[in-house]
């Protein structure tokens, strides 16, 4: 049974991320449940395709259970379990694959060791 409401709530989650990718205008947000599971939205700078795979892959950690990154509306869609990793460490991750965020700026030789067109312009 429990099994059955966690696959219905990461259900709901990724449909809602994918609603939520499609807006013109980001936003940004953070929704966190009773069972311990957070879906976060938050700003990302990047340009490309590459650029998701990078930041996405930055994500492939324990506590993180969907990253979906929009090179359209630099937003990032993040579902993480609460008990496992925090959204302060998910943007720090972010940060050292190279990429800024809305809490950290990317790691200075990690950005300069990114491809040339993932070299977005920096604030």
């Amino acid at each position: 049974m429990k099994m059955n409401i966690n696959f219905l709530i990461l259900v709901f989650l990724i449909g809602f991320a994918s609603c939520a990718e499609n807006r013109s205008e980001y936003i940004k947000t953070e929704t966190k449940f009773s069972n311990g599971i957070a879906l976060s939205n938050f700003k990302v700078w990047g340009n490309c395709e590459m650029c998701k795979k990078t930041i996405e892959s930055s994500l492939n950690v324990q506590g993180v259970n969907y990253a979906n990154w929009s090179p359209e509306t630099k937003g990032i869609t993040v579902s993480y379990d609460t008990s496992l990793i925090s959204l302060n460490q998910i943007q720090k991750n972010i940060a050292l694959a190279g990429y800024d965020n809305e809490s950290y700026k990317g790691n200075d030789s990690t950005y300069q060791n990114l491809p040339g067109c993932c070299q977005y312009d920096r604030k």
